[in-house]
């Protein structure tokens, strides 16, 4: 059985209903399944047909990692594992955004309470978590009354 651009375009737009793919992510998937000469040709004519966008996708995994309580550095991360060159993900995920203040304070409150670390094994358990979770070391300082 011979494979077609339409079989390629067909299961990528597939995969690009379900939810939005970078277009090396779309790629990786689709080498499992269609030889990689056929395969680049047909995602840049979706690319340029504006069906797939590195763009919208970035947007929609900040706004997804963002409501699930994610920090910059692990949202970062996540991109550049996902193909993203650094260029993009710099332009839309600024570290000095006052967002991230709020948002630590708010991971680091929903996890620990409204109560200030006692001593420093206690402050050091909520370092360790926001951190974990992908916020910048001065992001998380600030959460932490003098």
């Amino acid at each position: 059985m011979e494979i077609t651009d339409t079989d390629i375009r067909r299961a990528a737009m597939d995969l690009l209903a379900r939810r939005e793919h970078s277009f090396r992510e779309l790629e990786g998937k689709l080498k499992l399944r269609f030889p990689e000469s056929d395969l680049t040709p047909a995602l840049e004519r979706l690319r340029e047909e504006g069906l797939q966008s590195d763009e919208r996708f970035l947007e929609s995994f900040i706004r997804s990692r963002t409501a699930k309580g994610y920090g910059p550095v692990r949202i970062r991360s996540e991109l550049f594992r996902k193909g993203l060159e650094s260029q993009l993900i710099a332009e839309c995920l600024l570290d000095d955004d006052d967002l991230w203040l709020e948002m630590v304070e708010e991971q680091r409150r929903r996890k620990f309470g409204d109560e200030q670390p006692l001593n420093t094994k206690d402050k050091s358990k909520q370092y360790r978590f926001l951190a974990q979770r992908g916020f910048t070391g001065s992001q998380i300082s600030s959460c932490f009354k003098r």
